[in-house]
């Protein structure tokens, strides 16, 4: 039997930087007000030339040539987004056609900020069929262009960036356990409520604001707090491993207070928690590509570690995984 394990990653961010202090000359905030409720001191903005699949494809750049693998050598592209270029068609096309890679399928996926993992698991299973046998995976986010920058509750929580990884075949189990589940019901907690088929594009959508992602952050917060605990338990249960043996805890890159609300109900002690939302906000589904990326390439972890992630999204969302590196 053949397994899919990660074998190179990447990730880009844009140079542009946007602080708390920034926010504090747009908005009615403070750099302490942001930092005490979120953990977030800054994050990435793409210029406005740059699209989602513009970052994408530097992030994929970097995880094929940690891969060692050609782009030829390359049979799919799976993008998890909400921000695609375009409705259609795929940004991952627009991808595929950057790296010249002429022999792999291209498809988005659209799962919230759950989309990398949801992304990692479609690829696993097309490995571990036998229809491929190397994937690359990517999360890639233009957050920025969907943002209400009036509005003090979402505006300060949401940053640009891209991560990918290419999973291969191989004869070690890499990826251990996926666990991935929706609660349809809680679908309009987090939402962009024009532009598609319920409410098209009119000059009354976009005067009324209706292209900006709409947030309802309280119940949010509860919803993250106990799935972020319900998927990692999921998955550690699916691995057949112990919570105990989890070497480092990467969850979606929200909010510190949620990450920090799960990391003690799952018993991990504090040096566990990988955190770079301070640096980044979130990114939605390119959160755990970008902090995956950073622990690899940091030597945060080692052979054989065991490295935990979980994520909720708009949906809502759950998807967790644990992955032997």
């Amino acid at each position: 039997m053949s397994f899919a394990k990660i074998t190179g990653t990447g990730s880009y961010a844009p140079e542009k930087v946007l602080t708390n202090y920034d926010f504090e000359k747009i908005v009615d905030t403070s750099d302490e007000w942001i930092r005490t409720r979120t953990g977030i001191r800054e994050r990435r903005i793409a210029d406005p030339d740059v699209a989602t699949s513009d970052m994408a494809y530097e992030a994929s750049v970097k995880a094929l040539e940690a891969a060692s693998i050609d782009p030829s050598d390359i049979d799919g592209i799976i993008l998890g987004t909400v921000t695609p270029d375009y409705l259609f068609p795929a940004s991952s096309c627009l991808v595929q056609h950057r790296l010249e890679a002429k022999n792999a399928f291209a498809f988005d996926l659209s799962a919230g900020c759950s989309g990398f993992i949801y992304a990692l698991q479609a690829a696993k299973a097309i490995i571990v069929s036998g229809d491929a046998e190397n994937i690359l995976v990517i999360g890639a986010e233009t957050l920025s262009r969907i943002v209400d920058y009036r509005d003090r509750s979402t505006c300060i929580l949401f940053g640009d960036g891209a991560g990918a990884a290419v999973l291969s075949k191989s004869d070690e189990n890499g990826i251990l356990s996926t666990y991935l589940r929706a609660n349809g019901e809680e679908w309009d907690k987090i939402i962009q409520p024009a532009g598609g088929s319920r409410i098209p594009s009119t000059e009354e959508s976009v005067r009324k604001g209706l292209h900006y992602l709409k947030m309802k952050g309280n119940d949010v917060f509860k919803e993250g707090v106990k799935g972020l605990e319900y998927a990692s338990l999921e998955a550690i249960k699916k691995a057949d491993v112990t919570t105990e043996q989890i070497a480092l805890f990467i969850p979606h890159q929200a909010n510190h207070r949620i990450m920090e609300a799960a990391r003690k109900r799952l018993n991990l002690p504090p040096e566990k928690l990988f955190v770079n939302v301070d640096r980044y906000g979130n990114t939605s589904s390119a959160s755990v590509a970008i902090a995956l990326d950073e622990v690899v390439r940091n030597g945060r972890i080692k052979k054989d570690d065991l490295i935990l992630f979980a994520v909720i999204g708009s949906g809502f969302t759950l998807a967790s995984a644990v992955v032997r590196w």
